[in-house]
């Protein structure tokens, strides 16, 4: 029989302030630089998916913050090409009782 393993998330355990605390005081008082590095990545990966999950309610200058922190942004997909659309008129101001016209 064999036997049947999950992968370990830290992430799964960061539900409240108290536990994030403790992981990161854990973290710092090791002494161990890529473990506090790692520590802090982890406490603000479960951070973000909770502000971008549904419950987080998260508004659109949220996402464009985390966007362009990743480097990203965003960009629309609408057609470029010109040939596609009809060219606009320049509209005319329609007259009134002062304009008059010449023939």
């Amino acid at each position: 029989m064999r036997l049947k393993t999950k992968r370990y998330d830290v992430a799964n355990y960061l539900d409240s302030g108290e536990m994030i605390a403790a992981y990161l005081d854990a973290a710092f008082e090791s002494g161990d630089t890529s473990r506090i590095a790692e520590a802090l990545g982890d406490v603000a990966r479960e951070q973000l998916y909770k502000s971008l999950s549904a419950e987080g309610k998260p508004e659109l200058s949220t996402v464009l913050k985390v966007m362009a922190a990743f480097g990203g942004g965003l960009k629309s997909d609408f057609p470029r090409s010109r040939a596609s659309r009809a060219p606009r008129r320049a509209k005319t101001p329609a007259p009134d009782a002062k304009t008059r016209r010449v023939a």
